[in-house]
């Protein structure tokens, strides 16, 4: 990526009850769900809202440090390390917010891969990886279209 600029998304919420187990701390899969939350934010800002159902997720890697509790906030980070010719890295971090008696301090990160496909019209096993479009390119290098 350009040093200059660095695709970057969003987002903070709170700790659902769903993503939690019955003592209330987060299950390792709602970190997913926070990254791909950021991730959308990241294609909308950038004028990109179709991208996800041409993107799936090839390679995912998590580093767990803190655990999250039921109802704390927490912001997930996403950012585009590398653009390929049909994939796509990306770097994420979840912090937990500060609270009262702790500092804000990083629950996890990690980084995943995504492939640009194409479903030839043979179900999932006729989809291939094709380059991604040039004006996605473009727009992911560019400043957002809203902040």
């Amino acid at each position: 990526m350009d040093a200059a600029y660095t695709p970057r998304g969003e987002h903070r919420t709170r700790v659902a009850w769903i993503d939690t187990d019955a003592a209330g701390i987060y299950h390792n899969s709602a970190v997913t769900r926070y990254v791909e939350a950021a991730e959308a934010e990241l294609m909308r800002a950038h004028g990109l809202p179709g991208y996800f159902p041409y993107a799936p997720r090839v390679r995912y890697e998590v580093e767990f440090e803190a655990a999250l509790r039921f109802d704390q906030e927490v912001t997930a980070i996403v950012e585009i390390e590398r653009i390929g010719t049909s994939s796509m890295t990306f770097a994420f971090e979840l912090w937990r917010e500060a609270l009262p008696d702790r500092p804000r301090t990083r629950a996890a990160f990690g980084r995943y891969v995504t492939v640009h496909i194409h479903d030839d019209g043979h179900g999932e096993d006729g989809a291939r990886s094709k380059p991604w479009p040039a004006d996605w390119v473009t727009k992911l290098r560019q400043l957002p279209v809203s902040r």
